[in-house]
């Protein structure tokens, strides 16, 4: 039997034990982890694709500031 399908029996008997309050806050949980999860699958996305991007090189300070708000203002 796989390791995983195990474990998700052996949860499934712990969780007819549990009190419908005790329910409701597992399943609270469990959704707050899987929303976790998520934003981090789309964090490490957009981490990943911005790796790919050329970098953007300015003379100076000055010219990287101006590029910012010029971009803002559009």
């Amino acid at each position: 039997m796989n390791t995983a399908i195990r474990e998700i029996e052996d949860i499934r008997g712990m969780l007819t034990l549990l009190s419908e309050p005790a329910l409701q806050e597992t399943r609270d949980f469990v959704q707050f982890l899987l929303e976790k999860q998520k934003k981090r699958k789309a964090f490490v996305d957009r981490v990943l694709k911005a790796e790919k991007e050329t970098p953007i090189r300015y003379r100076s300070v000055d010219d990287a500031v101006k590029a910012i708000f010029d971009e803002a203002d559009n």
